[in-house]
């Protein structure tokens, strides 16, 4: 193998490389700047951040004049704003709201909500770490696209009197500029203006100025899962009326005065004196996984068109930052903020508004403690109910009293061939005893309106926020006990008490009323479902799925049903055992039948006349009755599929699968259907069939509305 041989040429060369490398870059090396590495950390962060921006620009280019110039370039007439303007913030602060505005943008950066805390005892902030964006995007005569989050408004604060001005202004010149103007008060709620002055030669007309406001729901209650698919939603006022939009739904709406970005019991609302139009809407759900995304709820967006009059912006606006309050909400009038309080609709709605929050308002201004508010309301509304409760119990006895009768009317017409002949007999003797089957009914049917509108009234009350009560260290959200290594499917990862209570109190409640039931049922019938069997699994079946359901459910919800319960079991038995005196009502009913019976009115004659048809051609009409309701409901059903699944995106698939397992659970309307029947007769068990359409027509006429703004939007 041939040596290597030393080069000296190679050496030299190198040598001489070498010397020319080390002098450049002594004679190149700047001066060491202290707060270069930090800049340059900064700059390269806020570029990563800015990516998707119109206009970038980097302040670190060497040359002022380069660095001008660049700016220039990338921001025409507005370059001006970065090359005179700083990063800071301005603050506006009262006793319930602190805000904190960017230089940059000139946008809200953080809003802090005072005197309320998260679940885990933190500040409550609505925007803080970039979870919210306001931008205008708008384009210049100069052909450029710029967007405001990317430049720097220069800040003025002054003190008018109580309020507090903060003016931020885009300047072109002196003379020139856009300005966001905020003026607080001692609210929660702060008047916002946007306005230009001389751009009307800067500003493109021929281009659509666009407002673009997101943000990202912090979660604040201790049930994600209530707080995100229970009590936030995208609530927005478009056409004068009120309206939300559904989950992972996007939709184009009209004449909007404000959009409400809804928390459980807090929210971000933005209103404008000029409505908004061809307005974009979106809510996004960010939970897909409970376990891991677990800091935010809703992704909620609004991008709409703001119009330019005489080539300049001009709009007067509202931010609210504070809590979905009804009463606190109420006193923005003309505004109808206080219908995003999730009251309950119609009936319920009525009653939490002029019943139960007034009631509520006067047992604060006497005690301070929460749960004997709860247990107090609870007293009150037992005792109005308890006259319902009586007549119930009442009629109870009458039917006890004539069941021997009724069992003696069941052996004489046997069979299905004779049931219009055996209901007509059954009707005679209830009319001679002065026995109403509706008198048993109503006052079941009086009570659900009130039981519907305490269930949305005690989880949407903020006044039971953060206030404990024995072991519960927060009355709108579950108590626990027990937390649970596991998570049990459709009950969860811990074991509440006050539900537990509940379901006890639910169970002594029925098995006491089953006795009062049977006697109100008449004997059952040929091919008619036993009742009597069906009420035996209801005991322990309404108290499992009680368990289940108010296990994840506010605390205070569960503390009623529980009081609730033990004084109606106290109510029953006052009045079974030293009010109602069976004897005397049996002497009461045998005088009622020595009675001669009162001459039928005509429209009875004119019922009992049909009756007596329908006997005759009651096979052809019940053919004829099936047709039609076989037809009817064969409509309905894809009908009632399609207006569900409308605007559902990605669940579009689970949806569809609780539909068809609706089917199923759909049958036990029939046994119900025929088990009232049974104990009350045709008349009174149509009273359920009334509800159930009466639900699908409300349904109907819901969705329809909303695919009616969709469409001309």
């Amino acid at each position: 193998m041939e040596e290597k041989k030393f080069d000296v040429n190679s050496f030299i060369g190198m040598i001489l490389i070498g010397g020319i490398l080390l002098w450049w870059m002594y004679s190149t090396k700047p001066e060491v700047d202290p707060n270069a590495t930090t800049n340059t950390e900064q700059v390269t962060e806020s570029t990563k951040a800015d990516t998707s921006s119109t206009a970038n620009f980097s302040p670190t280019i060497e040359s002022d004049s380069l660095k001008n110039a660049n700016l220039q370039n990338q921001l025409g007439a507005f370059a001006s704003s970065v090359i005179n303007g700083s990063e800071g913030t301005t603050t506006l602060e009262n006793d319930v709201l602190l805000l904190k505005i960017n230089n940059k943008g000139g946008q809200i950066i953080e809003a802090l909500i005072k005197g309320y805390q998260t679940y885990d005892s933190l500040p409550l902030y609505m925007i803080k770490d970039n979870n919210a964006s306001f931008n205008i995007n708008f384009g210049t005569t100069d052909n450029r696209i710029l967007n405001t989050k990317d430049l720097f408004f220069e800040p003025t604060f002054t003190n008018n009197g109580s309020s507090q001005v903060l003016s931020m202004k885009l300047k072109v010149s002196d003379n020139q500029f856009l300005e966001y103007r905020y003026e607080m008060t001692d609210d929660f709620m702060v008047n916002f203006a946007v306005r230009s002055q001389g751009l009307s030669n800067v500003i493109n007309s021929s281009n659509p100025v666009n407002l673009d406001w997101s943000l990202k729901g912090y979660r604040h209650e201790k049930s994600l899962r209530t707080e995100n698919t229970m009590y936030s939603y995208y609530y927005y006022k478009s056409d004068n009326e009120v309206d939300y939009l559904a989950l992972e739904d996007t939709d184009v709406v009209n004449d909007v005065d404000w959009v409400s970005y809804k928390q459980h019991f807090f929210s971000s609302i933005l209103l404008s004196d000029t409505p908004f139009n061809n307005a974009t809407i979106a809510s996004v759900d960010l939970v897909k996984d409970e376990a891991i995304d677990s800091v935010f709820t809703k992704q909620y967006s609004l991008q709409t068109p703001l119009a330019l009059k005489s080539g300049e912006l001009n709009y007067d606006m509202k931010w609210y930052y504070g809590p979905s309050d009804y009463k606190k909400l109420s006193k923005y009038e003309g505004t109808d903020l206080n219908e995003t309080a999730d009251l309950g609709w119609g009936i319920f709605g009525t009653i939490n508004r002029w019943i139960f929050i007034p009631i509520f308002g006067m047992l604060e201004g006497f005690m301070g403690n929460y749960g004997l508010i709860i247990i107090l309301l609870t007293i009150v509304v037992r005792i109005i109910m308890s006259p319902l409760v009586y007549k119930s119990y009442v009629s109870s006895a009458k039917m006890k009293v004539i069941r021997p009768e009724l069992n003696e009317l069941n052996k004489k017409y046997p069979g299905k061939e004779n049931a219009m002949k055996r209901q007509q007999e059954t009707m005679a003797i209830q009319r001679k005893a002065g026995v109403s089957m509706l008198s048993g009914c109503i006052p079941a049917l009086l009570q659900m309106p009130v039981f519907f509108a305490l269930f949305k009234f005690f989880p949407s009350n903020i006044a039971l926020r953060g206030e404990s009560f024995l072991w519960a260290n927060d009355l709108s959200s579950y108590d626990t006990v027990i937390n649970l290594p596991f998570s049990i499917p459709f009950y969860g990862d811990h074991v509440s008490l006050f539900p537990i209570l509940a379901s006890i109190a639910i169970f002594f409640y029925m098995k006491m009323n089953q006795s009062q039931q049977a006697s109100m049922q008449a004997p059952a019938q040929e091919g008619m479902p036993d009742m009597g069997k069906m009420m035996k699994y209801m005991i322990y079946f309404s108290p499992i799925m009680m368990l289940f359901f108010f296990n994840n459910y506010a605390s205070s919800l569960s503390l009623y049903y529980f009081v609730s319960n033990l004084l109606t079991i106290t109510i029953m038995l006052v009045i079974k055992n030293y009010v109602i005196d069976e004897d005397k009502i049996h002497a009461q009913i045998e005088e009622n039948k020595k009675k001669p019976e009162k001459q039928k009115s005509k429209f009875r004659q004119r019922l009992d006349g049909a009756m007596k048809q329908a006997q005759e051609q009651q096979g052809l009409i019940s053919m004829w009755s099936i047709l039609a309701v076989g037809l009817f409901n064969s409509i309905m059903f894809p009908t009632i599929f399609t207006l569900t699944l409308e605007g559902l995106g990605e669940l579009k698939a689970q949806a569809s699968g609780l539909l068809c397992m609706a089917i199923v659970g759909g049958a036990i309307i029939p046994f119900a259907f025929g088990g009232l029947i049974d104990g009350f007769g045709f008349k009174t068990a149509f009273i359920l069939t009334m509800l159930c359409y009466g639900y699908i027509l409300y349904y109907g006429k819901l969705k329809s509305s909303k695919s009616s703004k969709s469409s001309k939007s």
